[in-house]
């Protein structure tokens, strides 16, 4: 205990020393520019967060581009006559996050008499809508994600070795549109070369 209170005391002593030594200025611009740099240094970081953020979106949508092309690859080369086949899958758009809101509505009607009989109404509707956020562990606040919306399939180009086949077509047509939920006139089937 003894030791402990005379290295305190000794710490106290210093840091008078340097508060009340003529070096006061430079201390308190040298702590100032500290502390800018640390500002700029955090701004910097949470500027890559979200562009992490878009990759994982614009990666996610081509994972599951590629996974979905593989998966109808597979199941293609095992229908009778088809062949191995390649396949290519095109989407409409992104994946789309709904976000959570809060919506307020005021409806207001007035109403101007003279001698009883209505002389003037008015009514007005006002509606705000805002979104609701919550605070991450770094204190930045993001709008509250409900769901996301998947990507639509815009169309399917399937390459194989049957697909000359009208038979073989039909076949491919009613697997790729069963599997993916979307109609025959998004798939062009060809033979390969």
């Amino acid at each position: 205990m003894d030791k402990t209170s005379l290295k305190i005391s000794d710490i106290k002593e210093k840091i008078k020393e340097i508060l009340s030594s003529k070096n006061q200025g430079n201390i308190i611009i040298a702590l100032g520019l500290t502390g800018l740099i640390l500002i700029s240094i955090s701004g910097f970081f949470k500027s890559n967060t979200s562009k992490e953020k878009t990759l994982t979106t614009s990666n996610s949508v081509s994972n599951k581009q590629q996974e979905l092309t593989k998966n109808l690859e597979n199941i293609i080369s095992e229908v009778e006559g088809a062949g191995k086949a390649k396949v290519m899958v095109t989407f409409e758009n992104s994946t789309e996050t709904v976000y959570a809101t809060e919506e307020r509505k005021n409806k207001e009607a007035c109403e101007d008499k003279s001698e009883g009989m209505i002389t003037r109404k008015k009514e007005s509707n006002d509606c705000e809508k805002k979104y609701i956020t919550i605070k991450d562990s770094q204190g930045t606040e993001h709008a509250l994600a409900v769901t996301e919306i998947e990507p639509k399939v815009k169309g399917v180009i399937v390459i194989c070795s049957g697909g000359d086949n009208p038979v073989v077509k039909q076949r491919i047509t009613e697997a790729v549109t069963t599997a993916l939920n979307i109609p025959s006139k998004r798939v062009c089937i060809t033979k390969s070369g």
